[in-house]
């Protein structure tokens, strides 16, 4: 995904490059949101559940598909539909 993002002139940071890949969800919510990250995750259950407790700079929720280019193309599609208004401090669905 973070392919297509980068062809689409969104800037991407990768979590494994940022936090520890054993970072607790809340924390890594918390860091998207005072960094200004709109945080793209397929779990889907926890990042909603730590969305209750922590402020964040948006979440895109990316549900798994049997393709990859289909995944692509509905966050593709929400990106276009939502644009940055739509995706900043929301929560959407890709």
């Amino acid at each position: 995904m973070a392919y297509t993002l980068v062809a689409m002139g969104h800037q991407v940071a990768k979590l494994r490059d940022l936090l520890d890949p054993q970072t607790p969800d809340e924390e890594v919510l918390r860091y998207a949101g005072e960094n200004g990250f709109v945080l793209m995750t397929c779990n889907r259950d926890d990042f909603l559940s730590a969305a209750k407790i922590s402020s964040h700079a948006g979440i895109i929720i990316l549900i798994r598909r049997n393709a990859r280019i289909r995944e692509r193309a509905a966050l593709v599609r929400l990106l276009e539909r939502a644009g940055e208004e739509g995706i900043q401090n929301n929560i959407n669905f890709a």
